[in-house]
């Protein structure tokens, strides 16, 4: 392949993968290679009468090559004076440009205590990567208790539901005081991964189930670094089943979030493990001589379909991260 075709396999890519809507975002392993990637972006979608503005890039460097007028607002001029530096939106999070973190905004205007002003503030907090599934799952299962009772959209709650959701607002800015997690997934001196791993946790409890997935990645040097990449939770059916069975059901989760991060990321995985704190999971995943009911028999189908049974491995419940996907936490902690 010349250089020439390099690079227009290179902007094809961005422009099928990296757009989203009227959004582009773009990861790239050096400087000069995201300096030219922008240039060549801003050529090729002006052919088509598109014209690409209001850019950022966490490296000032880079914006060097973009034109003054087309830079976000906090980099007109090159006016890099980190207290001028305003926080970004990146498909509805914050990006801190300084520190290249993500984070989330929660200066919400208040709402009536009714299962409407609920529903609308717990929409507001947008988290498409689930990193805040710990801290809005409390209330999603509040809500799901008034649904359950039959409460009117528009009727003042209980008292009972009342407090608990005067205390998650007062809770809720802690999610954005205190919550980072940074966008890249390896250090900038990292280097290349030679190998990646992708774990995938899965827990559930009376109140919920979910899964959460890390990327574990290895250089040249066998330097390891792990981070975070996402996660899924659900509010437990009003219909009740077993924990067992929630278990199960949690664990087609992480097969789902392995298909999905498998076909969107740019990393190459090697190997993808899936842990559960649920020795009867393990043993529905290792028994393939029983005949199951139906409802066992379509989520092993889901399992197997997307795993090998020698993928799969058992974590202590202290020790199992997916444990805050199906409980949540009352206090939100730092994800660095």
């Amino acid at each position: 392949m010349t250089a020439e075709q390099s690079i227009e396999k290179a902007i094809e890519n961005t422009i099928k993968r990296n757009f989203y809507v009227d959004d582009m975002l773009k990861s790239v392993a050096t400087i000069d290679e995201g300096r030219r990637l922008a240039g060549n972006l801003i050529q090729t979608c002006k052919t088509g009468g598109f014209k690409l503005t209001k850019w950022a890039s966490s490296h000032r460097s880079t914006l060097e090559a973009i034109p003054e007028e087309d830079r976000t607002q906090a980099f007109k001029n090159l006016n890099f004076n980190p207290d001028d530096l305003q926080t970004e939106h990146a498909l509805g999070m914050q990006w801190d440009i300084e520190s290249d973190e993500l984070g989330f905004r929660t200066r919400i205007k208040l709402k009536s205590a009714t299962k409407r002003g609920m529903l609308s503030t717990i929409s507001t907090i947008y988290d498409p990567l689930g990193l805040a599934a710990p801290a809005i799952l409390p209330m999603r299962r509040t809500f799901q208790e008034l649904c359950k009772a039959k409460i009117g959209w528009d009727d003042d709650i209980p008292p009972k539901q009342h407090k608990q959701w005067k205390k998650w607002l007062e809770s809720l800015p802690q999610l954005e005081s205190e919550f980072r997690i940074n966008r890249c997934m390896k250090p900038l001196d990292f280097g290349r991964a030679q190998h990646a791993e992708l774990h995938h946790f899965s827990d559930a409890s009376e109140s919920g189930y979910g899964a959460v997935s890390y990327i574990r990645i290895i250089n040249h040097s066998n330097e390891v670094n792990c981070a975070l990449l996402m996660s899924k939770a659900r509010v437990a059916p009003l219909k009740q089943i077993t924990i067992p069975r929630m278990e199960l059901t949690a664990a087609t989760v992480a097969i789902r979030l392995d298909k999905m991060l498998r076909r969107e990321l740019d990393v190459v995985v090697d190997n993808s493990y899936f842990w559960t704190d649920s020795k009867t999971v393990l043993r529905y995943i290792m028994n393939k001589a029983t005949r199951f009911h139906t409802f066992v028999a379509n989520r092993l189908a889901v399992i197997h379909g997307g795993s090998t049974e020698d993928r799969w491995r058992y974590v202590n419940t202290a020790e199992n991260p997916a444990d805050e996907c199906s409980r949540g936490h009352k206090r939100l902690q730092r994800a660095h």
